[in-house]
């Protein structure tokens, strides 16, 4: 397996409306089910998740399920999906409008249609559960809701999601290769749920309130950089807090935020994920480290308020350790613990932003990886395979964005996840990885 071209480029994100139960998170697993084999190399990664990453014909892409944002209650619900469409047309760079053959089109359809018609993005029309000849024929109904491009699938069984695929990467532009930069600036997103603190961390390092930038709706909210620049070392922040005033969208906060942070993601080298030391490492700060590690970032978690946690004795110890408990296995990541509100340690939290940027760009000479790996390999093998020993006889640093490794193997395919884990500590207990998720693919020697 080749390990996954990585760009620095924002990324291309690919948003899944329609009402409810037509089917819309069978048609996202389907579409993350491509990279399953790459994505499950960095595991903690949460199963109900409601983004995640795709590729197909080389290229990649964002996939958002808009569902898994809804509000349960009924009378809220139509409003609600309202909204999610309307962000979705704002935030995406494509949707895909999902209906249910089996109920056929129905007032909320042709609501969603209206809207949809209007805008200047792609709308690709999926029409789902089509898995006979007899939904077949009646799913030419839908033909009457105007979209130039119309899909039958089935998403439980797959049929039609290639023709789909190959027709969303049509639209995805060609990704060119990083040119290396010869003193690139580190790039720092600053991403974390609503209310976590992250305008005031922002605040509190460039020392001045910012401005929302525009309340039109239609106007783009593209995430604001600051160059910054702290003990003579310059780096660029990426703000995706405070771009809208809070009444408008109170309700679809935690929707808008998740897309925010993704595209956020996509541009940035390190991400600081700030969490409410309040609330805790919560399931959606911990999506939000698995997307991140998924697409090879560095990573720093900051614990904010921590000024408002009642302290006993190792309190920060504990409250780290429970943070470890829920990422793992990928915990060799720092965890400072600060208070923007009273500037405490947030200057430590840029320094260790930077460190693991540096640590991002190590290369390992193979000389130095062989001789201290192999060593340990022939004292801990791995465990045979059909009879046969398996050796590792070469290893090599791969030259690709995220540091990855390539060990050579008689047989590859006969070593096991946890054997897998043994290398990655080994790796990361003689070079500092901290904070960087590593990569490692097996090859025939």
């Amino acid at each position: 397996m080749h390990p996954p071209k990585t760009h620095n480029m924002p990324g291309f994100t690919v948003a899944i409306i329609g009402r409810p139960n037509v089917g819309k998170s069978t048609l996202f697993n389907r579409l993350l089910e491509q990279r399953k084999a790459i994505v499950d190399d960095v595991s903690g990664v949460t199963r109900d998740r409601q983004y995640g990453i795709s590729e197909w014909n080389g290229k990649t892409f964002n996939v958002i399920d808009t569902g898994g944002f809804v509000n349960r209650s009924e009378d809220i619900f139509e409003k609600e999906i309202r909204k999610q469409v309307i962000i979705a047309l704002e935030e995406a760079n494509l949707l895909l409008f999902v209906c249910d053959t089996t109920t056929g089109i129905t007032t909320l359809d042709e609501e969603m249609a209206d809207v949809l018609r209007r805008t200047t993005k792609p709308v690709l029309l999926v029409v789902n559960k089509v898995d006979n000849s007899q939904r077949a024929l009646a799913a030419n109904e839908f033909y009457s809701l105007g979209f130039d491009k119309t899909f039958f699938l089935s998403s439980i069984s797959g049929s039609g999601t290639g023709e789909l695929l190959d027709e969303v990467t049509n639209y995805i532009p060609e990704q060119p290769e990083e040119v290396p930069n010869d003193t690139p600036i580190p790039k720092f997103a600053i991403i974390g749920q609503p209310n976590a603190g992250k305008s005031t961390l922002l605040n509190a390092l460039i020392g001045q309130e910012r401005t929302i930038v525009s309340d039109i709706p239609g106007t783009t909210r593209d995430t604001i950089h600051t160059n910054y620049n702290l003990f003579g070392k310059e780096f660029t922040l990426i703000d995706t807090a405070g771009l809208r005033k809070k009444k408008n969208v109170h309700e679809d906060l935690e929707f808008y935020s998740v897309i925010r942070a993704i595209r956020a993601m996509d541009e940035a080298d390190v991400c600081l994920i700030v969490v409410d030391a309040e609330q805790g490492m919560t399931a959606q700060d911990v999506n939000i480290f698995s997307l991140a590690a998924r697409k090879g970032k560095g990573i720093v978690l900051l614990v904010n308020k921590w000024d408002k946690v009642e302290k006993e004795t190792n309190s920060a110890k504990e409250f780290e350790k429970v943070i470890k408990e829920k990422i793992a296995p990928f915990t060799d990541v720092p965890i400072i613990f600060i208070s923007a509100k009273d500037k405490k340690r947030i200057f430590q939290g840029m320094e260790k932003g930077l460190e693991v940027y540096d640590n991002h760009q190590r290369k390992i000479p193979t000389s130095k990886l062989n001789d201290l790996l192999l060593p340990d390999i022939e004292h801990y093998p791995p465990p045979m395979a059909r009879g046969h020993s398996v050796k590792i006889k070469f290893i090599t640093q791969l030259p690709t964005n995220t540091p990855a490794f390539a060990f050579f193997s008689n047989y590859p395919d006969a070593i096991k996840d946890s054997y897998r884990n043994f290398l990655e500590n080994k790796v990361r207990s003689y070079f500092n990885f901290n904070g960087v998720p590593i990569r490692i693919f097996f090859r025939k020697k």
